[in-house]
């Protein structure tokens, strides 16, 4: 039965509300978390382990990835959390010239900061993944990159944020959220209504909805992925895989929609190959579509010739909740005392989960983060 009253309320329960509640709980402090469906059926379901580092552009987002990074290894020392976590490294692939020299920058740029990356020619690149094809001209390696399953992540940080006390309501839709002269927030659900001192708007591709309850805009929208899932198959590829292209269409729209988004690769230590990626607005529109799966059945077995004698046995498709620069919201809700959000991670929900638990329980329980956040507020979108 939903309780009448806690000290936290965090909306949304995939991998950022889950974080949030088990940090929070870790802090002695009362956390109820409410799901509309169930725990890790939304994006955090849909998407792909990789947690890299090099994606990020040298400034906030790479400084927050690497952070979130020395996160998952104390993560890894609790024997509760079970999450297939596997540290390979990761590459991203070069196909041009003109992606050459762009990367070599962006690696110059990175190591700058401090990251361990590096950049491979092609020999020494084939030295490593001997499965990518001869055109592959070289690529970026990072040891620091590695990935994890989704889903055992999410409940792992649920299964931990119960032991700590926190209450977690599936099928809770809120229906309505208001603030209350108490200086309290009432939360409305279908399981009833509960008040609280704080609340959190970590409803990922649904935050504008809860937003738009107290009259505040929120620049989030779903972006879709595809993704092929391959049969199980003997080792090809071990550490995970993005090309230059998947991160030009990672922070250029318009590249995306003109000239294709670019691969990742990645096999689990099942043996399965996840192929990816599209990077499409079409609302909230989860289906997957010929046109999408065969570009990526393409465009993945042009950088690993192997995959043509695989069989793919299943698809999917995710949202991904994008925001207009690319960086998420951890921020106070404006003027609204006690409603913060946690929103707009995009395709790094996974790897800045720990991050982004640990800013927003400091926020909350402490009113202040050790990180400087002035590049995720939600006001840099309000003029």
């Amino acid at each position: 039965m939903l309780p009448r009253g806690a000290d936290v309320v965090v909306i949304g329960g995939g991998v950022i509300g889950a974080s949030i509640a088990y940090h929070i709980s870790r802090k002695k402090v009362g956390v109820v978390l409410l799901e509309k469906g169930d725990i890790a059926s939304g994006t955090s379901s849909a998407c792909g382990g990789h947690i890299f580092l090099q994606s990020k552009k040298p400034g906030p987002h790479l400084a927050l990835a690497m952070e979130s990074k020395k996160r998952f290894e104390h993560l890894l020392q609790d024997p509760e959390f079970h999450m297939e976590y596997r540290a390979h490294g990761g590459m991203i692939v070069i196909e041009s010239d003109e992606e050459l020299e762009t990367m070599r920058r962006f690696v110059e740029d990175q190591r700058r900061v401090g990251l361990d990356v590096s950049l491979l020619d092609g020999d020494d690149l084939r030295q490593m993944a001997p499965s990518l094809s001869e055109h592959i001209l070289g690529a970026t390696y990072s040891p620091l990159d590695a990935q994890i399953n989704p889903i055992n992540l999410t409940l792992a940080l649920i299964r931990a944020a119960k032991h700590a006390g926190a209450k977690v309501f599936p099928r809770s839709k809120v229906m309505g959220l208001r603030s209350m002269k108490t200086k309290a927030w009432s939360v409305k659900t279908v399981q009833g209504e509960i008040q609280a001192t704080a609340v959190v708007n970590a409803a990922g591709v649904h935050a504008p909805e809860i937003g738009r309850m107290v009259h505040l805009e929120i620049p989030v929208r779903p972006r879709r992925g595809q993704i092929l899932v391959t049969e199980a198959a003997p080792p090809i590829l071990e550490p995970c895989l993005l090309s230059a292209k998947y991160i030009r269409a990672k922070h250029d729209p318009e590249f995306a929609e003109s000239s294709g988004t670019g691969v990742s690769i990645e096999q689990t230590g099942n043996g399965n190959l996840l192929l990816g990626s599209t990077r499409e607005f079409v609302g909230f529109d989860k289906r997957t579509t010929w046109e999408g799966l065969k570009g990526i059945a393409h465009r993945t077995a042009r950088i690993v010739p192997r995959l043509r004698h695989l069989h793919v046995i299943r698809a999917f498709a995710g949202l991904r909740p994008y925001t207009p620069d690319g960086l998420p919201i951890l921020s106070h809700a404006g003027d609204k005392d006690g409603l913060f959000v946690a929103a707009g991670h995009e395709g790094d929900g996974i790897a800045l989960a720990p991050i982004t638990g640990e800013i927003m329980a400091d926020l909350i329980v402490h009113g202040h983060s050790a990180m400087d956040l002035q590049d995720f507020r939600l006001e840099r979108f309000q003029g």
